[in-house]
């Protein structure tokens, strides 16, 4: 069985004088169990609305979503799901600690594993000294951060996050992306948007990238990385000893070797030189 599965999703909004907006234009996508996807697109792509139409929390105009097989519409499907939304809004005048103990209870956890997974998730993202506090004080990284708290505490099996290294700073980034493949590493499926490029290229096992409503491309990390390979840099020591690095085109490199051997001289390393993901997206975007 799939995570996610959506087919056809359009959402089409009434924008001023009663103008239609195509926000989502026939979107169709798959998510495996145990896959770590990034949608990656600029701000305005489409990323949010998707997310709102997998969860629910809007109405397509056209298309089905599916979670764990589940239609997106029945709230029973959702149980399944850890949602972190885009900007996470909060009861504030409670504290972290009675928060994540209110978002448990809805998903009728028992108590004893409440107490439990509560004191995990807030131990895991440095929230614990403040878990008393209420929540108007804390800072932005902080709201994020709980956020993320209240996605993990059900232990679901897929993950729905809106720009998860949102407002946070280095170590918070950090953070989320060892969770990430944390999560990964324990068979969950996390499906997250950004438009962050180095957070997809850090953890990610496929890519797809939007761009005004439309989905441009799908496909591994790996291949995409393999892909933008232009050439090597090669560590060469001569029969004297003397050491220089040299760029030989992808495309040479085998007669390169051949010559370098020929000659007596040793390679000691050869490193791709590679566009990154930002090159890659940029390129998609600007078609």
């Amino acid at each position: 069985m799939n995570a996610i599965e959506i087919t056809g999703l359009c959402k089409q909004f009434t924008g001023k004088r009663m103008k239609k907006v195509d926000a989502l234009k026939g979107l169709d996508l798959t998510i495996e169990a145990g896959e770590v996807f990034g949608f990656l697109g600029p701000n305005g792509a489409g990323k949010s609305t998707t997310i709102k139409l997998v969860m629910g929390l809007l109405r397509p105009t056209a298309g089905t979503a599916q979670i764990m097989g589940m239609n997106a519409g029945q709230a029973e499907s959702r149980r399944t799901v850890g949602f972190l939304p885009e900007n996470p809004a909060f009861y504030d005048y409670l504290s972290a600690e009675e928060y994540i103990a209110f978002v448990g209870s809805q998903f009728k956890m028992d108590a004893a594993v409440l107490r439990q997974r509560s004191e995990e998730v807030l131990q895991r993202l440095d929230l614990w000294e403040a878990r008393k506090r209420p929540m108007r004080g804390y800072s932005k990284g902080m709201v994020q951060r709980v956020g993320l708290a209240q996605a993990l505490v059900h232990d679901p099996d897929v993950y729905i996050l809106d720009e998860p290294m949102s407002g946070l700073d280095p170590i918070g980034r950090a953070l989320v992306k060892d969770i990430i493949l944390d999560l990964k590493k324990r068979g969950k499926c996390v499906f997250f948007s950004t438009h962050i490029t180095d957070d997809v290229e850090k953890v990610c096992d496929r890519v797809g990238v939007i761009n005004r409503g439309q989905l441009l491309v799908v496909d591994s990390v790996a291949n995409i990385l393999q892909r933008g390979v232009e050439g090597y840099t090669v560590r060469v020591i001569s029969p004297s000893g003397h050491t220089e690095e040299l760029f030989v085109e992808k495309t040479d490199l085998q007669s390169f070797i051949q010559q370098a051997t020929s000659n007596n001289q040793s390679i000691e390393q050869i490193e791709p030189r590679r566009k990154d993901m930002e090159a890659f997206f940029l390129e998609i975007v600007a078609q």
